[in-house]
């Protein structure tokens, strides 16, 4: 047999070809020799072989068939053949069975011999390719050699075990006893190598991070010897002591200090000797830095130590090093919470930070100066982010238009202030404005007061008048939608005497404003409405303002010239504009006398009020005070009510006036005499009806309603088998509603609801409701329909589980359409067995 090609030879003809068809022929004619070597069981060449099958495999060819032939390796006595049998099963083993039995029992051989150096290899394999499987039978081992005299096993011993933890975590209390021997060690790679395992336990375990707390001052001792340690060639990186081992125990104490008042007093002082005496010329030492400030913002740490941990990141806003300033800032930006007014010193540099050639740096600014906008420094930060806005790239508008508005919105100090600043991000945002916004600024602007109103419609008169003249209304649109509702709202403010009194002078000491003439604000709208570049929705905006114009202005050319118009609309090639053509040109004729009154000014608007959805994701939502009365009572609940107190039990709501509907008044009269409080929304319903029917979590009380039917599972008879007698919750007018416990256990109940009706006709909409104390969680699950025949029934399963297994009472409510039109009725249901969870 020729003498098998060197691996540097098969990589330097690899190299050498010139095409890929070239490298896969080489590849091909190498694999086929080292098939016919591996079945002639040349066990001379293997380890050479090998070795080229590795090479071959790392540029992605298939190796697979030298599976078994890395086994035959791994059981040779050799330590070369040993070494690269080992490689070759962690690059190439898969998780066929058979395999991995056998590459079990070699591992086991080899963690018993007595060569450290194979014992290494055997270690650094398990680690690598253990399976839950081969990870339980051999860890037994792992933790004997944990307990080794040999540091070199010993630190490869631990960082096995690290790996079994993260594949079977089941296995982590067997390594305890011999993790914490491994901080008395004096060699570092044991010590690094015995905090990696301790911060994985910890940040898996809580009762082992209680149980590693009392290592806090061995780590602090470990610490400040290396902070005062000489030079030390053997661990001396960049003249810092063993920059690994202190950023490893750095970060395990964030982790043992953390909600520990004890723990984080004990490390206080080492982390401020160590933020002040670590050497910051070099990347090793602010490593060092970096790891200590994220320490001391997640410990309880003094608020003198939390200072210089932002005065820190200060000067990394300084470095030259863009990679440093970068984490500065997202450190800043993660730890802003703990001490805003530390890192409010710093804003000049943050905002310097906007201006940086890195687009990273400057997204992480941004972000950081909003988090810092407050009351006290609004209006100097609104002005550093408008220049921001104007400057920016289109990638950033979008998002930081509308952390502007949100900012404007939260911390305006004044009405006209927050105007004028709205209309500046709608100037330099253009069309990269949220859709939401639009609407917002409406809302806004018709809830104000009267001359807020006409300050508005001549502020953005000013702007559009401008888009118009200089062509770039295309790149304004929602600035143009927003001018064009509200001229047309109030024209009249905008062109009349009156409109000379109001002050027009801005934030900036700027007054721009002349009062246009009726007929030049017509030409303006249409030149903006004959432009060809503008949306559909804009010129919707415009069309319908100017119609509203025609009510607001007063003068004969200034109608007949909107009038001519609004008819040319009528025959538009998009069908939307010409339908609302056609509609606003019938107001000047068949309806002229109508059109004062549909064209009239609309009254101030609502804040939107939340939605179920946003309740489900935001734990306390913020109510708006002026929300109405007739909205859906059960948000109402779901959000949260003030407290309530004991109510008469025969109260009797009144009746709802409507069909399809059920009555308005307040649902929470359901819940009198249950004593809850007011509740956080849950957000774990898994219910597949609509929304309205959820899942309480115990903290505080569900409402759920019937809202969509479903199949439901039949059930029943099991109450009668348990000896639970069925309790009737409403027996009126010919309809009976009977809550049945059709199983239990622990302390958790399953009840049918189960509503029949002797009535002779169909009862539509029918709805059940209930409410449990805020100890109970109560689940609702579909119901099996809303129309309950003369006859018939409707079932429905309620979960009720109790934690504190008290005795079950509940408040139901059912609506129902019959023959004499809506009815609802409510009665508190007791009658439970006291032992019924037990």
């Amino acid at each position: 047999m020729p003498t098998p090609t060197r691996l540097r030879d098969l990589i330097r003809q690899i190299r050498a070809a010139r095409t890929a068809a070239e490298e896969r022929s080489v590849v091909n004619k190498e694999c086929a020799y080292i098939r016919s070597t591996f079945r002639e069981e040349d066990s001379l060449w293997r380890c050479r072989n090998i070795a080229k099958l590795l090479y071959i495999h790392m540029l992605g060819y298939p190796a697979h068939f030298g599976q078994l032939e890395c086994l035959k390796l791994i059981a040779s006595p050799r330590f070369t053949d040993k070494r690269v049998g080992y490689l070759g099963a962690m690059l190439l083993l898969d998780e066929r069975q058979d395999v991995h039995l056998l590459i079990t029992n070699c591992l086991k051989n080899d963690l018993n011999s007595n060569t450290q150096f194979v014992v290494g290899l055997a270690l650094c394999t398990l680690g690598a390719i253990a399976s839950p499987e081969m990870a339980r039978d051999l860890a037994s081992e792992v933790e004997r050699l944990i307990k080794s005299p040999n540091a070199y096993i010993k630190k490869k011993a631990a960082l096995c075990a690290f790996r079994i933890i993260r594949k079977v975590p089941d296995l982590m209390e067997m390594f305890l006893p011999a993790t914490r021997s491994l901080l008395t060690e004096k060699n570092h790679g044991v010590l690094i190598t015995g905090v990696t395992l301790i911060t994985e336990m910890c940040e898996n375990s809580p009762d082992t991070l209680n149980h590693f707390k009392k290592i806090v001052p061995n780590l602090v001792r470990i610490l400040k010897n290396l902070i005062l340690a000489g030079y030390s060639p053997e661990h001396d990186v960049s003249g810092v002591s063993d920059p690994f081992l202190q950023v490893k125990i750095l970060r395990l104490l964030r982790i043992l200090g953390k909600n520990d008042a004890e723990a984080s007093e004990a490390m206080n002082d080492i982390l401020a000797q160590v933020a002040t005496n670590t050497e910051t010329t070099k990347n090793v030492g602010n490593t060092i830095l970096y790891e200590t400030v994220l320490s001391i913002m997640e410990i309880k740490s003094e608020s003198s130590l939390r200072v210089l941990a932002v005065n820190i990141l200060g000067r990394f806003l300084l470095n030259n090093d863009k990679n440093i300033r970068y984490v500065a800032l997202n450190t800043l930006l993660r730890t802003v919470h703990v001490d805003t007014s530390a890192v409010q010193r710093h804003r000049t540099t943050i905002l310097e930070c906007l201006k940086d050639p890195d687009v990273s740096i400057r997204r992480r600014a941004m972000e950081l100066s909003f988090a810092l906008v407050n009351g006290q420094n609004i209006r100097s930060m609104m002005k550093e982010l408008l220049t921001f806005l104007e400057r920016s790239d289109a990638e950033f508008k979008a998002n930081c238009s509308s952390e502007m508005v949100l900012a404007a919105e939260r911390y305006a100090p004044s009405n006209k202030w927050h105007l004028d600043t709205l209309f500046k991000v709608f100037l330099k945002a253009g069309n990269y404005l949220r859709d939401d916004t639009v609407s917002n600024t409406i809302q806004k602007i018709s809830s104000a007061a009267s001359e807020r109103q006409a300050y508005a419609a001549m502020r953005l008169w000013t702007s559009l008048e401008r888009a118009a003249i200089s062509g770039d209304a295309t790149e304004k649109q929602p600035l143009v939608q927003i001018a064009a509702w509200t001229i047309g709202e109030y024209g009249d403010m905008l062109v009349s005497e009156a409109s000379n009194a109001i002050s027009m002078v801005d934030d900036d000491g700027e007054d721009d404003f002349t009062r246009p003439s009726e007929e030049y604000v017509i030409d303006v709208y249409q030149k903006l409405l004959w432009s060809t570049q503008l949306s559909i929705t804009t010129k919707e905006y415009l069309l319908l303002s100017l119609a509203k114009l025609s009510t607001r202005f007063t003068t004969q050319p200034s109608q007949d010239k909107i009038r001519v118009i609004i008819d040319t609309f009528g025959s538009h090639i998009h069908i939307e504009l010409q339908q609302r053509g056609v509609e606003l040109s019938q107001l000047y004729r068949q309806y002229a006398h109508l059109r004062p009154a549909l064209l009239e000014r609309m009254p101030p608007m609502e804040a939107p009020a939340t939605n179920v959805q946003d309740v489900e994701s935001e734990p306390e939502p913020e109510l708006s005070p002026e929300r109405a009365p007739e909205q859906d009572a059960l948000l109402d609940l779901i959000i949260g009510s003030e407290p309530l107190t004991n109510g008469d039990a025969d109260h009797k709501p009144p009746v709802a006036n409507n069909n399809n509907t059920t009555t308005n008044q307040d649902i929470l009269e359901l819940l009198h005499g249950l004593e809850v409080p007011p509740l956080t929304a849950s957000s774990n319903n898994n219910n597949p009806a609509s929304a309205g029917a959820g899942t309480g979590t115990g903290t505080g009380l569900l409402l759920a309603g019937l809202l969509a039917p479903q199949a439901l599972a039949p059930a029943g008879g099991i109450g009668d088998a348990l000896d639970v007698p069925k309790v009737t919750a409403l027996d009126k007018n010919g309809v009976k509603v009977v809550l049945e416990v059709t199983s239990r256990g622990g302390d958790c109940v399953t009840v049918t609801v189960r509503a029949t009706s002797a009535a002779p006709v169909p009862l539509t909409d029918f709805l059940f409701q209930a409410a449990v104390p805020r100890t109970f969680r109560l689940d609702m699950m579909s119901p099996s329909g809303t129309v309950l025949p003369p006859h018939g029934e409707i079932t429905q399963v309620l979960k009720i589980t109790n934690p504190t297994r008290t005795a079950l009472r509940l408040r139901v409510r059912i609506s129902y359409v019959g023959a004499g039109g809506p009815t609802l009725e409510q009665a508190e249901v007791g009658g439970f067995p006291p032992d019924l969870f037990n």
